[in-house]
């Protein structure tokens, strides 16, 4: 049997555009002489419409799409599965329709709902999802992404073809590359998988546009990622359906010292998944806000250097030049020459357009307006140096047609280690899924791959104390203000995420693991952070919820929009208590 798998074009939420990229990919795979055409879940309108699946509009149009591409299938012998939402008796399904030369030979709905598609979806068993024939050959047509599962038991058929939406995040390629084996050698089936793809909303979450066909412990075509659109077909002999032994080598239970960082063979592969997952999604925000510049306040520090890097790769991307993106420089009081001297020299090296605004008199202008003091170094003289900061990055943005480009990082908005309505805020956060660890890691990558200039100045940046660079420089105009002697230890605290947010443990359990992992803390310095972590995790809470958009790189993610939420006003006495008896 010759099997497609396509990812159209997507628009979100545009329904004729949709249907017109649809058509396209059904001739060509007629044309390549394709038995069957599988597409992704939601297709027609894109996986991540949210609300918009509740209007008219929106499910009118799908219903009469669904007649158009009917109509479209007449005299083509190739079976097109389309997934697409459909109303039925007042009552809206997540569905797939299987066309058929002109007819609707079935439709099928997705049975087992995701909590967030739970909102808009209904279930029910009036629809019959039995396997069906093409042929001699029996098709199960299957909805979502069950079957990452371990305990996935699909129906007997011959073939069975999966609409999902699997979001991209580190490790999502290669765990489903193994889930597809183990289902294939299991099962002695062939498995066929086509996923959302690259149109779908990236608020929160990048679809890459996955697509697998497997067979026999084997994957023996895959698409290419983050393409527009994608088209593959492979001919499949189906007697090699055949159970057979697949050894999964699962992840062991080792407590990680750092738990976001690569511990796979290949790490080049691990941090380019990232760094494409970041890219990926800052172009499409780019593209559909039709932004003309990227906006991005340079300070010589690590969260800044990835957030430019990340936004170079953006325009290559989307075969803009680099003086796209507008690099604009904000010494003050607490900017030393050598933070300074970096930010030029990386933008320079990048190509970007490069600026400088010195905020000293807006600053010093504001303490006035408001009575501060210049003298005192309180939280005030902080942050309003960066409230200045996003002021003027927000309002060049608003001159150039622009977007602010956030730097913050996840370890950062876990400690609330920002300025609320400061550097807190942005337009696009492309760090906000990622850990100061890993950021580390992820600019050492890019030194190590870029010319002598860059790379220089990478490694130098990657030496420089971590600083917001609020207070004045000591006496040999050196660095004074250190993050990890204020807050603590990066790698606790990113070790302390992992085990808090991703794994929901206790004090308790944090503590044990902490203490045999990382012997040369001693027991009380490690009381120590874990008490101030928890504090101001549990305080901080209310700048988590009203984060701007950006991309999730694990599972781990402080979006309030579904993948974090945590009452701002909760009590940590239950911590602090347990803490307290370590």
């Amino acid at each position: 049997m010759k099997i497609a798998v396509g990812i159209p074009e997507l628009v979100l939420a545009d329904v004729t555009a949709n249907t017109e990229n649809i058509k396209n990919l059904i001739v060509s795979a007629y044309n390549q002489k394709a038995d069957v055409l599988l597409l992704p879940e939601l297709a027609v309108t894109g996986a991540t419409c949210d609300d918009l699946f509740f209007n008219n509009l929106l499910i009118n149009a799908v219903k009469n799409s669904l007649e158009e591409l009917k109509e479209f299938t007449k005299g083509i012998s190739t079976t097109v599965i389309v997934g697409l939402p459909l109303n039925i008796k007042e009552k809206l399904y997540n569905c797939a329709a299987i066309l058929q030369n002109g007819e609707i030979i079935k439709i099928i709905s997705k049975t087992h709902l995701s909590p967030e598609q739970s909102r808009y979806f209904n279930c029910c068993d009036c629809f019959d999802n039995t396997p069906f024939k093409i042929g001699d050959t029996s098709v199960s047509v299957v909805i979502g992404n069950a079957f990452l599962s371990p305990c996935y038991q699909p129906q007997k058929a011959d073939i069975i073809l999966n609409l999902a939406s699997v979001n991209q995040i580190a490790g999502t390629t290669d765990k489903c590359q193994k889930a597809l084996k183990r289902i294939t050698a299991k099962f002695g089936c062939t498995y066929v998988l086509a996923s959302s793809g690259l149109g779908e909303s990236t608020m929160d979450t990048v679809y890459a546009g996955l697509s697998f066909i497997a067979q026999g412990t084997e994957i023996l075509k895959s698409g290419e990622l983050y393409c527009k659109e994608t088209l593959i077909v492979e001919d499949v002999n189906l007697n090699d359906n055949k159970t057979t032994d697949f050894v999964d080598e699962e992840p062991t239970n080792l407590v990680e010292r750092n738990p976001f960082l690569p511990t796979a063979v290949n790490t080049e592969e691990y941090l380019e998944e990232i760094l494409n997952i970041q890219s990926y999604a800052l172009a499409r925000r780019l593209e559909h806000t039709r932004s003309k510049k990227a906006v991005i306040g340079i300070s010589g520090g690590l969260d800044s250097t990835l957030a430019l890097l990340v936004s170079a790769r953006a325009m290559k991307i989307l075969n803009r030049p680099a003086t796209d993106i507008l690099s604009i420089t904000m010494p003050c009081f607490g900017t030393t020459s050598r933070t300074r001297s970096n930010s030029e020299i990386l933008c320079s090296a990048l190509g970007t357009e490069f600026k400088e605004i010195n905020i000293k008199k807006a600053v010093l202008q504001h303490f006035e307006d408001i009575g501060q003091n210049d003298k005192n170094f309180d939280v005030t003289y902080e942050n309003s140096q960066a409230r200045e900061r996003t002021q003027v990055l927000m309002d060049i943005a608003n001159k150039e047609n622009g977007m602010v480009i956030g730097t913050g990082d996840l370890s950062e908005l876990a400690l609330g280690w920002a300025t609320y309505n400061g550097d807190h805020m942005s337009m696009y956060g492309v760090n906000a899924g990622i850990p100061k660890t890993l950021i580390r890691h992820l600019v050492a990558y890019e030194a190590e791959n870029s010319d002598t200039v860059l790379k220089n100045v990478l490694l130098d940046i990657l030496d420089t104390p971590v600083s917001p660079e609020l207070l004045p420089a000591d006496s040999k105009g050196e660095i004074a203000q250190k993050t990890e002697d204020l807050v603590g230890p990066y790698e606790l605290h990113d070790f302390f995420i992992y085990h808090m947010v991703g794994l929901h443990e206790s004090p308790k359990e944090i503590f044990e693991s902490a203490i045999s992992i990382f012997p040369d803390y001693p027991r009380e310095i490690i009381k120590k952070w874990l008490l101030i972590f928890t504090r101001r995790f549990f305080i901080q809470q209310f700048k988590r919820s009203c984060l701007p958009d950006g991309p999730c790189v694990f599972d781990i993610s402080f979006s309030p929009r579904g993948a974090f939420k945590m009452p701002t006003d909760a009590s940590f006495n239950l911590w602090l208590k347990e803490i307290e008896k370590l």
